[in-house]
């Protein structure tokens, strides 16, 4: 598969140029950034090319794989996919359900595939955890936290940037936390309640379709001894816990584009497509607004 990257900011230079260089079985055709100059530094590490076009970038590759702010993510990747382009897109797809539905109709109009990267369902070991939980039945509550120091450290964080600034962590880490909850416990059929806490951070209550209620908390905010992720279910089971331990978000993303040829070699979607991503998206308005 011939790649080509969107995109020049933290995380495009801290995985996704180094994972789709080493990958075996794609070719990086090149790099696309809205600065060209960074295009230019990202293209010299890893021997590829540096494109001013994007639509040249897009005439020279089979996919495209997008590390950009999420709204500018939704109408690149849409233009993308017209061009039929299969897209491997990163969370969240979009911060309005408009750009996101956007998104999803040029996906299905042109019949590529698409994947998003939610980096959990990517680790084996807790996509496991998943396979095994949903499986199980008779769930009766959750509990996700994910807990973030991007702006609380010491000098400046690569990843405080403006997008995350604006938007803080409903749309940053939120995505995470439901990538998880939603093929356990089902759809959310509801946001129930929503308050704001400390800082940027966000709780939330969901009714999910499968029966069972979950909370979420959500921060970029919180002190770095208090950061983390976790995933707790209750039910019928008994306890279950997602699984802890180091993330190896290069691994993951390389399995996500693995996930990527596979959905474009045979035609079927992938658990976590452009229009899973959507439903992501319509779940943090609707948190959004009751907030």
């Amino acid at each position: 598969m011939r790649i080509g990257l969107l995109g020049t900011g933290p995380w495009a230079q801290m995985v996704y140029a180094p994972v789709l260089a080493a990958h075996e079985d794609v070719d990086f055709v090149g790099v696309w950034g809205r600065r060209p100059e960074a295009a230019g530094e990202v293209a010299d590490r890893h021997g590829t090319r540096a494109y001013v076009d994007v639509d040249a970038l897009l005439a020279d590759v089979d996919a495209v794989a997008v590390a950009l702010p999420p709204d500018v993510q939704a109408d690149l990747a849409a233009r993308a996919a017209r061009a039929g382009r299969h897209v491997l897109l990163d969370k969240p797809v979009a911060t309005t359900v408009a750009g996101g539905r956007a998104l999803v109709e040029a996906v299905e109009e042109a019949k590529v595939a698409s994947v998003v990267f939610f980096t959990t369902r990517f680790l084996p070991e807790a996509a496991a955890w998943i396979a095994e939980q949903t499986a199980a039945e008779g769930w009766f509550t959750g509990h996700a936290q994910w807990l973030g120091s991007v702006f609380t450290e010491e000098g400046d964080s690569p990843f405080a940037t403006p997008w995350r600034r604006e938007k803080g962590a409903l749309w940053d880490v939120g995505p995470h936390a439901l990538s998880v909850l939603l093929p356990v416990l089902g759809d959310v059929r509801r946001v129930a309640a929503a308050a704001s806490g400390p800082g940027d951070t966000v709780h939330a209550v969901l009714e999910h379709t499968g029966g069972a209620s979950s909370t979420l908390t959500l921060s970029l905010t919180a002190p770095d001894a208090a950061s983390g992720a976790g995933v707790e279910l209750r039910g019928a089971a008994g306890v279950a816990r997602l699984p802890q331990g180091g993330v190896d978000a290069a691994g993951a993303l390389g399995r996500a584009v693995d996930a990527l040829r596979a959905a474009a070699r045979d035609g079927s979607p992938h658990a976590c497509d452009a229009a899973f991503g959507l439903r992501v998206t319509e779940i943090l308005a609707d948190v959004e607004a009751l907030l």
